[in-house]
C-alpha cells in the first residue's frame, strides 16, 4: 500500500518546470536587486510579479511606419512652402498648401484608423 502523507502533487501550472537565463548590466542589475529589498520578496519572485504585471507595447506595423515617413516627408514640405511664403508672398503659395495640408488630414485619419 502507498502512503498518503506528504506534499500534495503540483499540478501542470503551479510547477516551476523552466530556467532562463537573462543577461543585463551592472544598472540594471542593482536595480532589480534593490526593487526586490524593497519588496521584501526573493529576487526570483521579483522577477516572477513583473513578467506577470509586465505590459509590452507591440512593434509599429510596416504599414503604419510607412504613414509616418510620408507625414514626415509632408512636413518637412510644408516647411519648404512656408519658406516659400515668407519670400514671395502668400498668395503664390496657397494653393500648395492646401493642397498638402488636405494629404496630411488624409493620412493622419489612416493613422488613427489604423493604429
Amino acid at each position: 500500500m502507498k502512503n498518503k502523507n506528504g506534499r500534495p502533487v503540483k499540478r501542470l501550472g503551479e510547477k516551476m518546470a523552466y530556467h532562463i537565463n537573462v543577461k543585463m548590466g551592472t544598472i540594471d542589475y542593482y536595480t532589480l536587486k534593490a526593487k526586490a529589498r524593497e519588496a521584501d520578496v526573493s529576487f526570483r519572485e521579483c522577477i516572477r510579479q513583473l513578467i506577470r504585471r509586465a505590459y509590452v507595447k507591440q512593434r509599429l506595423s510596416p504599414e503604419l511606419h510607412d504613414h509616418i515617413r510620408k507625414l514626415s516627408g509632408m512636413a518637412n514640405n510644408l516647411n519648404q512652402i512656408a519658406r516659400k511664403a515668407n519670400a514671395a508672398g502668400y498668395s503664390d503659395t496657397r494653393l500648395e498648401y492646401l493642397y498638402l495640408a488636405g494629404k496630411i488630414d488624409n493620412l493622419l485619419n489612416q493613422i488613427r484608423h489604423d493604429g
